[in-house]
């Protein structure tokens, strides 16, 4: 898994790509006279954490494939990310559909891949701060990027199921959503033969 970086870490990465390409092996002493200390400690911790390059066993480094390293930006990792939030939530609209019809609808893409999610009103700013820290775009009520990213939807009062390890709208509520719009028939009818029309 790799993260956007600042232009700052994909230029040293370039250059020690460039230099050593997959195989050779370096130590940050290779930056020595290009920086500072300092940011010396910030460019390899930021390439390291954010999956860019890797620490060898003998305390050298090595870059990751360029190739492996850009598919990487595009890997699913909200799912993963929920588990160790702290503040309730509730997949919901498109993403509770997914949920509850074991994803048999599917509505993501490495191209576009948008997780609609209800949050307290109250807690906005530490999701806002939780996704940031996460590196996952986000925006309130509506917006787009490429790749993975979450809409949130602030709402006064939450609640949720459980569901496949995840917190997700009530099954009612989703099969309620799934019925108002034509391109969810399959999942609305998978529901519907699962759970029974009446749930």
């Amino acid at each position: 898994m790799t993260i956007e970086i600042p232009q700052y870490g994909l230029k040293a990465y370039a250059l020690l790509f460039s230099k050593h390409g997959v195989h050779g092996e370096f130590r940050q002493s290779e930056l020595d006279w290009i920086v500072s200390s300092s940011m010396k400690k910030k460019i390899f911790a930021l390439l390291l954490r954010s999956g860019w390059i890797n620490k060898n066993a003998n305390g050298t480094y090595s870059c990751a494939n360029p190739s492996d390293a850009v598919k990487g930006l595009l890997e699913f990792r909200i799912p993963e990310i929920m588990k160790i939030a702290k503040k309730d939530y509730s997949f919901t609209q498109l993403s509770a559909v997914e949920i509850w019809s074991d994803f048999s609808y599917v509505q993501r893409g490495m191209e576009k891949s948008p997780y609609f999610v209800k949050i307290l009103r109250k807690d906005l700013k530490y999701w806002k701060e939780f996704f940031n820290i996460n590196r996952i775009p986000n925006y309130v009520g509506s917006g787009a990027t490429i790749g993975e990213y979450v809409i949130l939807i602030p709402v006064d009062r939450l609640s949720f199921e459980e569901k496949s390890g995840f917190k997700v709208d009530s099954l009612k509520e989703t099969m309620h959503y799934a019925r108002l719009n034509d391109i969810f028939a399959y999942a609305s009818e998978y529901m519907a033969s699962k759970y029974g029309e009446s749930a």
